[in-house]
């Protein structure tokens, strides 16, 4: 059996009752997203609580965290994972779906790291076929949600698969939301990219792409993801 939590520097994230655990893709949406000046931050789709937490230690004190999760289960856990942390004065999680969420505030950061598998065969574990596939909350739906709770000069990050990149900046143009940052993950020397982290904002300008090799041999970090995810990894 695997462990049923996961140790950080700064907080632990029990992930037993959740589908997804915790995973490279959350701990680079919540090592890589910027929050400076960031006062209200939503996270959608939270599962565990992991990147509202990753964005909590490292945002402003006074930084305000909604943290979204439809799966009853797992906004249970994300809530114990909260409450055991130092930040759960700063971060509510809120169990609803986001096609129906609406605040009074609008978001200086957004951040998802949504289902990803698109068409493709579903496994038989409901909570986890929730979790994996974008049937109960699609790329439009997503966009559209985030391009009416985000405020004017606010960000929305996302970490996707890279073959629907292209797709994603798509429709999000049709949001007027526009590409301005962009994180293509390499996770061995020589491979070529399966993830990829998309900063949009409403401002139309020229996005700026790099790459990250995570691995230089197998649980041989490279110097880029060490410096990223340091502050969080144990062992880092």
């Amino acid at each position: 059996m695997s462990n049923p939590y996961f140790q950080f520097k700064q907080f632990t994230v029990w992930h037993d009752k959740c589908a997804m655990k915790v995973g490279t893709d959350g701990v680079l949406l919540g090592a890589w997203t910027s929050v400076q000046n960031a006062h209200k931050i939503l996270d959608v789709g939270t599962g565990t609580g992991l990147v509202a937490l990753m964005l909590a230690q490292r945002s402003l004190p006074d930084a305000d965290i909604v943290a979204l999760e439809i799966d009853e289960t797992a906004a249970g856990q994300a809530r114990d994972n909260v409450t055991r942390s130092p930040w759960k004065e700063r971060v509510e999680v809120v169990q609803t779906d986001f096609r129906s969420y609406q605040s009074s505030d609008k978001f200086d950061v957004v951040v998802s790291n949504p289902p990803y598998f698109v068409d493709s065969l579903e496994c038989p574990d409901r909570q986890r076929n929730a979790a994996r596939h974008n049937d109960s909350l699609t790329y439009e739906e997503l966009l559209e949600g985030v391009a009416g709770l985000l405020a004017e000069d606010g960000t929305f990050t996302i970490v996707i698969p890279v073959d629907v990149a292209d797709r994603v900046k798509m429709i999000a143009a049709v949001k007027n939301l526009y590409a301005v940052r962009q994180l293509n993950v390499i996770t061995k020397p020589g491979g070529v990219p399966k993830r990829t982290l998309i900063t949009f904002t409403f401002s139309n300008q020229e996005c700026v792409v790099e790459e990250l090799l995570t691995e230089l041999a197998r649980h041989q970090y490279s110097e880029e993801y060490i410096a990223l995810t340091r502050e969080y990894y144990l062992n880092m």
